[in-house]
């Protein structure tokens, strides 16, 4: 039978006067002094207004209703996502060093930023440098002075490949800012040059502090900022990271996430003497790490040796992060540049770039792909003295509450939002602080449990009922031994905003805006997702399911793909499912959004805990497919020429949009679905203004080469609009795109040289 939907009293103020007032001829014939001055009207108005009152009151109770159901669910509305990003620090004074401690805070106005790790600042500035590919000399003199450089080397011109230093500008915010092409590089290396900053002559006397024996940095990493423009590789390169080991047997039927689930693996070396047994002495990572140095046999000839990567939160140079680098103690007084035998061999072969124009180099660090391709796409910023920042809060300890011995008591915690998984929650028993271990719900408690939940959105503890999970007792003190708090949109603060530190001795900026912030999901959200909740049970079995599950905030689009293996690209693979998330915004990448590591995470973790045991679990960005679509358009008499292009254009841009709500069903373009010019035409033509479509071309620019016609998508792919041209009569050619990969076997790079005067 059909529900029957409640009949709701919402008059307001003005329709409860006007009903009052109109009854008075019915009830009160003699009563004709109606106007507002009359008493009698005063007091009608004074029952309408308490009437409008009483009615509102009322109306709540089907809202409360729901909020009620969702207690009883334990479906908590989804917690606020702390923002994320990289500061770093310069000496305020004349010291060769300073110290930041872990857990220092970092402010922007009124939002403040915890210091994820120890930084030890140092006098030091870095400069990435790539060697990009360049056309051989075409000049006369150019080419006499490259061939005197191919002598030199004993080098012939099929051996060699000319190249030009690309710097990168240290301000990624600056006009007309580009970011470092890498994957440019002749010998698919990132060099980064080391300065002495600010004074060299000032730096002397802080060398033997440093570079000595005993000096900073054979103690201390050195702690590297970097920021490529691309968070994510796509879906054909990823190598996803298997969970820990276990036998090989059961190995297939553990959980295998993507490498965008937090896991940094350590390599298993046993602590040394240079990190005094308080951390692996390396991290596993698919990069080497080198550092120049002068021989003393013979300061002419490169060497280079192997810097250990303590600490690497960028997960080889696929999203933002710090690199902890600690120089070799042993080779410490040898780092350096070597010296050139002959000024021609300037960066020719494995030697680094001469940067002529630049400040002096104390040493350079190298940094490659095992597999011989480049460390990552392209660079937008790199530095010293970085470090992670988070925007939360670390609470001092508070006492919560005194329990009183009955059934899901609550209490509320003094500072909102918490974040997950950070509060310590202790109660006093028998004279005995005791720890209580956090739960999502009390179905899988005992009675002698000590679990309680945490509503992080709100900040409010809750203990069991004896039968699942303890109760409070009573006259027990109830202590918040230690939370963070903080999250939400506010934390997306932009470039240069950090400016402010409580670490003494140290200026802080950030080169960089935060991301990741997002605010806690509405409880309008929350009461949508009851039916979904009570069909699946908060469990990830059918692909709708997975696809409810990932879309926490910050999620504007999910799509689960069932059998998909994203290594193999196999649409049959048995017991694989993939899930692909789209961001609700992405400034850098507004037409083809890609989320951050941290939404990537979240959506990880929450599948994780609710997949099937033999699920093979992949989470990933999307895939798209670069295409470009040029139209020309006769436009009807009377109508802007220019207006009517530009609303064609933003409507196929819209059209073909992945993000709800635009796409041709208003879900974003559908995964697989072609590119058809015929579709796109039926688009242009509702815009007003628009006589006809004279042609529409539509050309994939995926393999370099565009190529004109239906754009077929495979079934884990969108488009991406490089461009769209609008024109009146004939359209033209589609714009080109697509980088050319680079050759297997990288020839010898050989600087260019450049007609200067």
């Amino acid at each position: 039978m059909t529900l029957p939907a409640p009949i709701l009293d919402d008059r307001s103020y003005d329709e409860l006067r006007e009903e009052l007032v109109s009854r008075i001829s019915v009830y009160l014939p003699e009563w004709t002094d109606i106007g507002p001055s009359d008493p009698g009207i005063t007091l009608l108005e004074l029952v309408a207004g308490l009437g409008e009152s009483m009615l509102y009151r009322f109306n709540q109770i089907p809202d409360q209703t729901r909020l009620w159901l969702l207690r009883l669910l334990q479906l908590l509305p989804h917690p606020a996502r702390s923002a994320t990003g990289l500061v770093r620090f310069e000496i305020a004074g004349q010291g060769a060093s300073a110290d930041v401690i872990e857990g220092s805070a970092a402010q922007a106005r009124d939002v403040s930023f915890r210091v994820e790790n120890d930084v030890t600042v140092l006098p030091l500035t870095a400069t990435a440098v790539v060697k990009a590919t360049a056309d051989p000399p075409t000049d006369e003199m150019l080419q006499d002075e490259y061939q005197r450089v191919l002598d030199a080397a004993g080098l012939t011109a099929d051996e060699a490949q000319p190249y030009e230093e690309a710097v990168l500008d240290d301000d990624p915010g600056s006009p007309g800012f580009t970011a470092l092409d890498v994957e440019s590089a002749v010998d698919r290396f990132l060099w980064i040059a080391v300065h002495a900053d600010p004074d060299p002559e000032t730096f002397e006397v802080h060398r033997t502090a440093l570079f000595g024996s005993t000096g900073v940095l054979s103690r201390a990493p050195l702690l590297l900022g970097l920021a490529g423009e691309t968070e994510f590789p796509m879906i054909d390169e990823i190598d996803p990271c298997v969970g820990p080991t276990l036998a090989p047997e059961a190995q297939r039927l553990r959980d295998v996430q993507s490498r965008w689930c937090e896991q940094r693996c350590d390599d298993g070396v046993a602590p040394g003497p240079e990190t005094d047994g308080v951390r692996p002495t390396r991290v596993a990572s698919t990069l080497v790490w080198q550092a120049s140095v002068r021989r003393d046999d013979d300061p002419t000839v490169p060497e280079y040796v192997p810097l250990t990567v303590v600490r690497d939160t960028t997960g080889s140079l696929r999203h933002d992060g710090v690199v902890a680098l600690r120089l070799p103690a042993s080779r410490l007084k040898d780092i350096g540049v070597p010296d050139l035998a002959d000024p021609d061999l300037a960066g020719v072969q494995d030697r680094p770039p001469s940067l002529a124009d630049g400040k002096p180099v104390l040493f350079w660090i190298r940094v490659f792909s095992r597999d011989g391709t480049a460390p990552l796409r392209r660079l937008r910023w790199v530095g010293l003295n970085a470090a992670d920042v988070v925007q939360v809060t670390d609470a001092s300890p508070e006492q919560v509450a005194v329990g009183t011995g009955l059934s899901h008591q609550e209490y509320q915690l003094a500072n909102v939002p918490v974040v997950p998984g950070t509060l310590e929650l202790r109660v006093l028993e028998n004279n005995r602080w005791q720890t209580w271990t956090p739960v999502e719900t009390f179905a899988g408690s005992r009675p002698g449990d000590r679990h309680f939940v945490l509503d992080a959105g709100a900040a409010r503890v809750r203990c069991g009922d004896s039968v699942r999970g303890m109760v409070f007792p009573a006259g027990a003190q109830i202590r918040a031994a230690a939370y963070r708090y903080g999250g939400g949109r506010r934390g997306l603060v932009k470039a240069h905003d950090i400016q402010t530190t409580d670490a003494p001795g140290v200026t802080v900026d950030n080169p960089l805006p935060t991301a990741g912030g997002e605010d806690a999901e509405s409880i309008t959200s929350a009461l949508e997702r009851i039916p979904g909740e009570l069909a699946r049970h908060d469990r990830a079995v059918t692909a709708d399911d997975f696809r409810a599950l990932a879309s926490i905030p910050g999620v504007a689009r999910t799509e689960c793909l069932p059998r998909f293996d994203p290594t193999t690209k196999r649409f049959d693979a048995a017991g694989v499912v993939t899930v692909m998330v789209w961001p609700t915004a992405d400034p850098h990448h507004p037409d083809a959004p890609l989320p951050d590591a941290t939404l990537l995470r979240a959506v990880c973790a929450q599948l994780d805990a609710r997949r099937l045991v033999t699920t093979e679990l992949y989470v990933i960005p999307p895939t798209y497919k670069r295409i470009a679509v040029s139209v020309g358009l006769a436009v009807k008499p009377g109508f802007s020429p220019l207006g009517v292009r530009r609303w064609v254009e933003l409507v196929l841009r819209q059209y073909l949009s992945p993000l709800p709500p635009f796409g041709p069903d208003g879900r974003g373009w559908p995964l697989g679905h072609r590119v058809h010019a015929p579709e796109l035409e039926a688009a242009a033509v509702q815009v007003e203004g628009v006589d006809f479509v004279e042609e529409l071309v539509v050309a994939d620019l995926s393999s370099g080469t565009p190529v004109e016609g239906t754009v077929e998508l495979m079934g884990c792919e969108v488009p991406e609009v490089v461009e769209i041209t609008v024109v009146e009569g004939p359209a033209p050619a589609p714009g080109s795109g697509g980088a050319t990969p680079p050759p297997t076997n990288p020839p010898v790079p050989v600087p260019a040289p450049k007609d200067e005067c």
